[in-house]
């Protein structure tokens, strides 16, 4: 009796041990308890706003779109100067000149020679003629002939170097003096009376008094997205509330050595309230328009075109959406936004190419 309970009792522990054995401790968590999912992952964002007029002026001149550097075409020394910085000036007024006393003993020389070579033409001539008539009557020969005849040609070459040697030195010494082209105001100035100047050398800078325009020096970044009729707004410190615009009318072709930017000339209006010469800034835009600008890691290229990540908050959840964007030249290392955002859009600056449109998002954080 007793060896049937034991055989009874060892079934039933054979048949609850191993489903035992299959139940796992409590203390691992694995329960009947729902699992929490994660939050979104946070986003590197930026508020889009209006950085203001003191964010996209660069500072500029005012100069005159018509200006040419003075200098002689002869060497000398310049005796005269008759006009200073900032002295306006009548067309065909005199500037500057040159002390003439060895272009005009040039000139008498020349002038001599001049002399000397029409008195050898004549001779050259009559002896030519006479050689002509002895020919006619069969007392010279064909040979002396031939020579008369070189003779007369020599001597007439000879004639016409001199002459062009005399106007040679005329010139030279009507190049002493120095008169201005146009009317206008000296701009600048180079050399003072005394100096013995070169040829081609710079005496001073005649700017004319018709047109003004506004000289600007940009990065090469910023002529990216810049139309061919950009429209500026130009201005002065001392009177920030006068505000001008201004056309963009050319830009130099090759950038400065030095400083890697180009030049860009901007064309002022008749009444433009500025002087030659005035320091001015400007900026891109018309007046009233805003700056709107993102990092420009925040834009992305999909099918040709450029993209931004918005983020979208309701609540306590967020999302993001790809926005198009028309962007402008790119200046102090942010790009200008000329459309697709308003003022105080959240937009992503990093990780955009990790992003799906719709996709849920968590807090911004800043970069």
């Amino acid at each position: 009796m007793m060896c049937r309970l034991a055989l009874l009792l060892a079934a039933a522990l054979a048949l609850v041990g191993p489903a035992s054995a299959l139940e796992l401790p409590d203390w691992l968590g694995f329960g009947d308890e729902p699992v929490v999912q994660a939050d979104p992952r946070p986003v590197v964002t930026e508020i889009v706003e209006d950085r203001g007029e003191a964010w996209r002026w660069v500072p500029g001149t005012v100069q005159a779109r018509t200006q040419v550097t003075m200098a002689f075409q002869t060497l000398g020394r310049m005796v005269s100067r008759d006009v200073d910085l900032g002295d306006m000036v009548e067309e065909g007024q005199v500037l500057a000149e040159l002390s003439t006393e060895d272009m005009a003993a040039t000139t008498r020389a020349a002038q001599a020679a001049v002399d000397a070579a029409q008195v050898q033409l004549r001779t050259a001539r009559t002896t030519l003629e006479r050689t002509q008539e002895l020919a006619r009557r069969n007392v010279a020969s064909n040979a002396q002939l031939e020579q008369a005849q070189r003779a007369a040609a020599l001597a007439e070459a000879a004639a016409d170097q001199a002459r062009s040697e005399l106007v040679q030195a005329q010139d030279a010494e009507s190049f002493a003096t120095m008169t201005a082209p146009f009317a206008g105001v000296v701009s600048a100035v180079f050399e003072t009376p005394g100096a013995v100047v070169d040829a081609g050398a710079p005496i001073l800078q005649l700017s004319a008094d018709d047109r003004l325009e506004a000289v600007i020096d940009l990065p090469e970044s910023a002529l990216g997205g810049l139309p061919d009729d950009a429209a500026f707004t130009v201005w002065q410190r001392t009177d920030a509330d006068r505000q001008v615009p201004a056309t963009l009318d050319r830009i130099e072709p090759l950038a400065d050595r030095a400083t890697r930017t180009r030049r860009l000339y901007l064309t002022l209006p008749a009444d433009a309230p500025f002087r030659l010469g005035a320091l001015i800034r400007a900026r891109l835009g018309t007046a009233g328009e805003p700056a709107l600008t993102v990092a420009p890691k925040a834009i992305f290229s999909r099918d040709g075109r450029d993209w931004v990540w918005r983020v979208l908050r309701e609540g306590d959840t967020a999302r993001v959406e790809a926005v198009q964007v028309r962007t402008g030249p790119e200046i102090q290392d942010r790009t200008l936004i000329r459309s697709g955002l308003s003022d105080g859009d959240e937009v992503v600056i990093r990780g955009v190419h990790s992003l799906e449109d719709g996709q849920p998002v968590g807090r911004g954080v800043e970069p």
